[in-house]
């Protein structure tokens, strides 16, 4: 069945080996498991979680040209759309079967909207949820649907999918020997469209976790780099660093430790 207009992010600027040096992936892409995950994670570790144009009032492009410059030329991050929307693009180029889907975050009580984006990827015939834009507790590597209720390890972290009674699938953490909620979502297709309206609210609007202050992730081999207000907590093989810093030096830290020119 042809699919309609803007039924998935697009991009005539878009370039597989561009994006690729990007990201510093080598090798040849696999269509199977191991290769998505090293296609994901080389992204992941390349590409930050990011709200800087939030926080400077500037408008959130979902065009896809723009989100390619942005990622790309500009070696600037993003957050769900950006980020997830870019990798899209990627499968798209490759041939890997995938749809979007709404997603409720939980993490803010009183916040539960369906603002966020995520992925469901069909990767040898199973169906996985992939995400690469949740910020700090992003998993990272496909996480397959039909693990109901098994822990799923993930570097240093843990994470299990649930099915709630209204039988949606619910995304948990394991933080402090607790489950934590991270998002809730169902199975129904959207389409890059369908997300506009999120994404102003997202950019726009003051209850928006990303209009109050400044998120900046990135994820490494070992673990993990968060920018909080004056302190930069790195997460090593499981062991949290807390290094604090003066108003005047952001921009160095983002650009030393975070690889970004504000």
């Amino acid at each position: 069945m042809k699919q309609s207009k803007n039924y998935k992010i697009e991009a005539s600027s878009f370039d597989l080996q561009q994006y690729l040096k990007r990201i510093k992936f080598s090798g040849e892409i696999e269509l199977n498991l191991k290769g998505i995950t090293k296609l994901m994670q080389s992204q992941l570790f390349s590409v930050p979680f990011e709200n800087i144009d939030v926080q400077a009032g500037k408008t959130i492009s979902l065009i896809g040209d723009d989100i390619v410059n942005q990622i790309v030329a500009k070696n600037r991050g993003g957050y769900c759309y950006q980020i997830n929307g870019i990798f899209s693009l990627v499968l798209q180029e490759i041939g890997l079967p995938h749809y979007y889907i709404a997603v409720r975050p939980l993490v803010n009580p009183g916040q539960n909207a369906k603002t966020h984006l995520a992925i469901i990827a069909t990767i040898e015939n199973e169906e996985y949820l992939i995400d690469l834009g949740f910020g700090g507790n992003s998993i990272r590597e496909p996480l397959k649907l039909s693990e109901i209720g098994t822990e799923i390890k993930q570097g240093f972290d843990t994470f299990t999918l649930i099915k709630t009674e209204d039988d949606e699938y619910l995304l948990q953490i394991l933080i402090e020997k607790e489950w934590s909620n991270l998002y809730s979502f169902d199975l129904n297709p959207q389409r890059w469209i369908d997300f506009k309206p999120a994404n102003h609210y997202n950019y726009s609007h003051p209850d928006s976790p990303f209009t109050q202050k400044l998120i900046v992730v990135l994820q490494n081999p070992l673990g993990k780099k968060i920018l909080l207000k004056n302190a930069v907590k790195s997460v090593t093989n499981g062991v949290i660093e807390v290094t604090s810093f003066e108003d005047d030096k952001l921009s160095n830290i983002l650009e030393t430790e975070f690889n970004l020119k504000s």
